[in-house]
């Protein structure tokens, strides 16, 4: 009886304890959002330099050119023929329509507004996934999901004092064409490496964006500076290639859903950013909003679907 107690003991801890899988998966994903909560600045910082075209044609070039290198250095075999629409799917939402559609946003918006899409990202996600993938989270999720979307939601909106502006098509636009390309990039998560996924769908973006950006920098040369150049290596380097690596990587062992709450709190991270970086200023609600918005990412993580 002893011996039977103790294995129905161990059985409990095994089941109760998170994975060595699951606990790399959490931190991977969140490597993901970190790198994520500094595109929007590093874009602020891009467009003092490049024209929007040029800037998202020119870091979507460059980030297929480490993807590529990457590839091609480890012989990498091409994907099954069955993987290609999935990768296009990728192409359009994550390589093209969100920074896109994003940088042509923040022409006219603050950091702070168009870290709005990225609050309700998370959320629409959560909704293309359980479409897409079959996923069925608990109702529990689902409260802690929307509570936290409309925190970050109500927060950034009195950011920007309440007023919409014509960025926020663009900004729409952007929530769901991403969320549709991290909700297939999660999918082929799971069967190709993330890396893989992410870096096929830059190399197959390359035959438009190559020449989008000649043109680009044709009509309008760019005006190199550190800010400029430097933004356009992160957004390139950091949030277009390394940070979705990590991200897919996290999808792919932890659950589209789950992975995408961990995004709730990127717009806050932004915000960060955007104080050290663009010398905005935050009201005292962001030391409350940040803590509800851990309360509902916690609540997340632990609700069973």
């Amino acid at each position: 009886m002893r011996a039977q107690s103790s294995a129905t003991t161990a059985t409990r801890i095994a089941v109760d304890t998170p994975s060595a899988g699951t606990s790399a998966g959490l931190a991977q994903a969140a490597l993901g959002v970190l790198a994520f909560s500094l595109t929007f600045p590093a874009t602020a910082w891009g467009l003092e330099g490049f024209g929007p075209w040029a800037l998202v044609s020119v870091r979507s070039v460059l980030a297929a050119v480490i993807a590529g290198g990457c590839l091609l250095a480890l012989r990498v075999p091409r994907p099954a023929r069955a993987h290609w629409p999935g990768l296009a799917v990728v192409a359009a939402g994550v390589v093209l329509g969100f920074p896109l559609l994003t940088t042509l946003a923040l022409e006219t918006s603050t950091t702070a507004h168009a870290a709005v899409v990225v609050g309700l990202l998370p959320l629409t996600t959560a909704l293309l996934s359980a479409l897409r993938v079959g996923a069925r989270p608990s109702r529990t999720f689902w409260v802690a999901s929307l509570a936290g979307a409309a925190a970050v939601a109500a927060f950034t909106a009195q950011q920007s004092g309440g007023a919409l502006s014509s960025a926020d098509l663009y900004l729409f636009g952007a929530l769901l064409v991403c969320a549709a390309g991290y909700t297939e990039g999660g999918r082929l998560a799971r069967v190709l490496p993330g890396w893989q996924v992410i870096g096929w769908a830059l190399v197959l973006c390359l035959p438009l964006t190559l020449p989008v950006a000649a043109v680009a920098l044709a009509h309008r040369p760019a005006h190199l500076t550190a800010h400029s150049v430097a933004g356009l290596l992160w957004v390139a380097a950091g949030s277009q290639f390394l940070g979705l690596v990590v991200w897919y990587r996290g999808m792919a062992a932890i659950g589209i859903p789950k992975a995408s709450q961990l995004q709730l709190a990127q717009p806050l991270l932004t915000l960060v950013w955007s104080v050290l970086l663009l010398g905005e200023h935050l009201t005292p609600a962001a030391p409350l909003t940040a803590a509800a918005v851990l309360v509902c990412i916690a609540v997340t993580q632990r609700a069973r679907g």
